[in-house]
């Protein structure tokens, strides 16, 4: 696979007593952290020469390659290093969409249940449009007589469009007031309302990312 992204001058990595670097690996569209690992100067070239990721596992001491019994490969677009040199931050195209051994999306899916102090599954946070688009998905799936996003789903089409349409509107004229906060309020109205348009059609927040992705080719 030809890379697409600079290699990393290995010798620059300070790798510690064992000879290894934490490689925290994030997923490129939406930031999120799925899960980290351990790299050796070996891995980090074979990273870099495959466009793959490779990883020392120091229970069985030995290389091994992210997916090659799940099949969930990460096909790396962009490899960085700490102002130490000593992490590596490596972004990736998730194969499958699932990067942890127990099949959840990412290895950080735990957290404190607030109410019984016992650890429950949770998706970590992504980009703030990916946590509110995963909020409105909820309100479709779960109606709430209360929430407005279900009634927005409720009305359909008719009232979502024209939402947009006047959300729209607004940002055009906080943008010829020349007036920032209303600007940025009336852009935050009418990306949600867009993200309400996008979940009522069954499209995916992260199909419109692939579509920027590729534009910004």
């Amino acid at each position: 696979m030809a890379l697409n992204y600079p290699a990393i001058p290995i010798e620059t990595i300070r790798f510690d007593e064992r000879g290894l670097v934490p490689a925290i690996v994030q997923d490129y569209l939406d930031g999120t952290v799925l899960m980290l690992a351990w790299m050796n100067r070996d891995s980090l070239h074979k990273t870099m020469e495959t466009g793959r990721t490779w990883f020392w596992s120091r229970s069985r001491q030995e290389l091994w390659p992210k997916g090659e019994t799940s099949g969930h490969v990460q096909w790396v677009k962009s490899l960085r290093y700490d102002c130490d040199a000593d992490a590596l931050l490596i972004t990736v195209e998730q194969v499958g969409n699932i990067a942890c051994h127990t099949g959840e999306r990412s290895c950080f899916h735990q957290i404190q249940d607030p109410q019984t102090q016992a650890p429950k599954v949770l998706p970590p946070p992504a980009d703030m449009l990916s946590q509110v688009f995963a909020v409105i998905q909820e309100r479709q799936k779960h109606p709430d007589s209360q929430s407005y996003t279900a009634s927005l789903f409720q009305a359909g089409d008719n009232k979502i469009l024209k939402k947009i349409g006047e959300e729209a509107a607004e940002v055009v004229m906080a943008c010829k007031d020349d007036q920032p906060d209303a600007i940025a309020n009336e852009v935050a109205d009418l990306f949600y309302h867009a993200l309400v348009a996008l979940a009522h059609h069954g499209v995916s927040l992260r199909q419109v990312y692939e579509v920027l992705a590729a534009r910004r080719k």
